[in-house]
């Protein structure tokens, strides 16, 4: 089964090829007749993934006598002329500098510590292919690019403010990543919660793992990844408390799943059965505190930020 290819400019400047788009034509011949669609692309196609060439099936990209496909399971015939438009993904663009404004803490040769806003994804994901931190850090500093992940070592949900760390060099991402599974990185987050917390520091050690009943979520589940939060009131006023919350370990939502397992939702965190108050529209958590050594002298640093406007507004309305 001989391809033909060419490709398709459909602008006149094309800055790079992620935003080319390449069309190949082939014969169904009478080895493959039979054959569901899917697996014939891969003959005409066979440097991509069959879950891709499904993608091109169901987005009207794939054509058999000039007429759209339909689904992947459909079988071919010899003598078919078979054609596939070769469309980049959103995936493969998600690795794309973009010039935005990041609010930085701390910037030296080996690390960048950077104060997220509140509504910004860190890493690209479905839904969410561009416009996020990583695609900031591209821009602000090339060599992002050889680093996986572009140097990120952990993360903020998209609505948790805050500071995070970020390595700008294989070897500090190395010392950061090791650092954080010993548990030498200190992370401190402010929190607002639904109810009145006990007086004093509680130790939450409890393991989260996918939520069995709604994807979407996490929940402490036996069996799942060993978690701790130490959890200290600060003030509680009108059944909210202000907490300081201290990360042992980082896994996905951890804040958010231990507070709602003891019945104390954050402030419109809807997720976990949150409710919007005190002006606030996000889950109201901010990432005040880091400290680590320095991956290169070894230094101790220490970085604090204070929370966004919306999330000290009810912050003051608690501790008073």
């Amino acid at each position: 089964m001989s391809a033909q290819s060419g490709r398709d400019y459909r602008d006149d400047e094309v800055e790079d090829d992620a935003s080319v788009t390449e069309l190949r034509e082939a014969e169904v011949d009478a080895a493959l007749h039979g054959q569901r669609l899917d697996k014939t692309l891969v003959a005409i196609a066979p440097e991509f993934s069959r879950s891709y060439l499904q993608t091109l099936i169901a987005g009207g990209h794939v054509w058999l006598d000039g007429r759209a496909a339909g689904t992947a399971s459909r079988r071919v015939q010899a003598g078919q002329r078979l054609r596939v438009e070769l469309v980049p993904t959103s995936e493969s663009q998600a690795f794309r500098a973009e010039a935005m404004d990041l609010s930085i803490v701390h910037e030296d040769e080996q690390v960048i510590v950077v104060d997220k806003p509140a509504g910004l994804v860190v890493h690209p994901a479905a839904g969410n292919w561009t416009g996020t931190l990583m695609n900031g850090l591209l821009a602000h500093h090339p060599g992002a690019l050889a680093l996986p992940r572009a140097g990120i070592v952990h993360r903020l949900d998209k609505d948790t403010s805050g500071l995070m760390v970020v390595a700008k060099t294989l070897v500090a991402m190395t010392a950061l990543t090791r650092d954080i599974a010993a548990r030498a990185v200190q992370r401190e987050y402010l929190a607002l919660a639904h109810g009145a917390w006990p007086v004093g520091e509680t130790r939450i050690e409890a393991p989260i793992a996918r939520d069995p009943r709604l994807r979407t979520r996490m929940a402490v589940v036996a069996g799942g990844k060993p978690a701790r939060t130490d959890v200290s009131l600060i003030a509680t006023r009108d059944e909210v408390s202000a907490l300081r919350c201290r990360l042992h370990t980082g896994r996905t939502h951890q804040i958010r799943v231990h507070l709602a397992s003891r019945g104390h939702p954050l402030l419109a965190d809807a997720l976990y059965g949150g409710r919007p108050l005190l002006g606030l529209q996000r889950q109201a958590l901010h990432a005040a505190r880091l400290a680590f050594a320095h991956p290169s002298s070894g230094e101790p640093l220490q970085f604090e930020a204070p929370p966004p406007s919306d999330f000290a507004t009810a912050w003051h309305k608690v501790i008073g």
